[in-house]
């Protein structure tokens, strides 16, 4: 049986779409349970993956392709986690600030953390400050992510946060920021609650504080 787990990771690992598709089902007609197959096949082979674009090993094609392929084996997957009890990591909303279209960053951020298991509420580009007030108050998700790609548009994070605070929802969210021009020093200048470089340390972020 858990052969066909390791044949699995390694397909993930090569962003192999129809391999990762035919091993999740072989998996399931082997009587696997869905949430063993998706936390020692796929998301474990995301966290490689990860471990590889920290070390430089993998690069930004490399994870896109391999998140991708596990997408691909989740459609397969999901319809048999739903009739388990499968419970999900958390829920994240993300989405790129007002006056912004940059997506890759934020696609892959979603990706690396809809492969680690959490539920994704993805706002898109361009987002307005009321459409983030709105998804939290609809989603209440545990994370609000933000993303921006142009130093004209990063004032929108702090303007996005201020009106979190204004509705009196700042309490009830975590919130995580990046983007090339984004820092550390800027993320705690506008009080937001962690700023990620990449997309692999993002989940790492997410995780740490959720578990606080």
């Amino acid at each position: 049986m858990e052969a066909v787990l390791q044949k699995l990771f390694d397909a993930v690992l090569e962003g192999d779409f129809g391999g990762v598709q035919s091993n999740v089902q072989e998996a399931l007609d082997a009587n696997l349970d869905p949430n063993t197959i998706l936390n020692d096949g796929m998301i474990a082979a995301m966290r490689e993956v990860g471990r590889r674009f920290e070390e430089g090993e993998y690069y930004v094609p490399e994870m896109l392709i391999a998140a991708r392929a596990m997408q691909s084996g989740m459609m397969t997957l999901k319809p048999h986690l739903q009739k388990g009890d499968a419970k999900p990591s958390g829920k994240v909303v993300i989405g790129t600030v007002k006056g912004d279209l940059h997506d890759i960053g934020k696609n892959l951020v979603a990706l690396m953390l809809e492969g680690d298991g959490y539920v994704i509420k993805d706002l898109g580009v361009d987002v307005p400050v009321e459409d983030f007030i709105r998804a939290i108050k609809e989603e209440k998700p545990d994370i609000l992510a933000m993303s921006a790609l142009l130093t004209t548009t990063m004032s929108m994070m702090k303007t996005t946060i201020e009106a979190v605070i204004a509705e009196g929802l700042r309490d009830e969210v975590k919130i995580i920021i990046g983007g090339a021009p984004v820092t550390e020093t800027f993320a705690n200048r506008i009080g937001a609650d962690g700023f990620s470089p990449d997309a692999s340390r993002a989940v790492g972020m997410v995780h740490a504080l959720l578990e606080k």
